[in-house]
């Protein structure tokens, strides 16, 4: 086998390993809601941390290959931990946990109502950690979270 051939497979078999972090979807039955939203809280923990490092790291007047190269690390783990906190939102809560109401339960569709807007401000607040470094942004996403 060269190389190109190895890391081919390789890059295939990372990324097959990746998706099977995932909690399963045949559907198992299975669910720790709890262990999720400590999974959530270290996810915002991390994108916190990364912000306050971004921070650092920009306000000086000039960086050196290896700050720059931290900053970019920074960034990169930043973003990491949003997707990760929105992969949990959608493939955990929105697929497995919150289940259509039965047709008239107007009690249960106005649970669904609220649990609905809730993991849509989870899944807003994720992209808006993505899309900055401000620190309300985690802010946003823990108050979300508590309720």
């Amino acid at each position: 086998m060269n190389l190109r051939s190895f890391l081919c497979s390789f890059a295939v078999t990372g990324t097959l390993a990746a998706s099977a972090f995932a909690h399963c979807q045949i559907p198992c039955g299975i669910y720790d809601d709890a262990a999720r939203f400590k999974a959530l809280a270290e996810h915002i923990t991390t994108i916190e941390k990364s912000i306050t490092e971004i921070a650092a790291l920009s306000g000086k007047d000039e960086l050196t290959p290896t700050e720059q190269n931290q900053l970019v690390r920074w960034v990169a783990n930043k973003e990491s931990h949003a997707d990760e906190f929105a992969s949990i939102v959608t493939k955990y809560f929105l697929q497995q946990r919150i289940k259509p109401a039965p047709a008239g339960d107007a009690t249960a569709e106005a649970a669904n109502a609220v649990h609905l807007k809730l993991l849509h401000q989870l899944l807003v607040g994720a992209m808006k950690c993505k899309q900055n470094a401000d620190a309300s942004t985690t802010a946003s996403l823990k108050t979300a979270l508590a309720a």
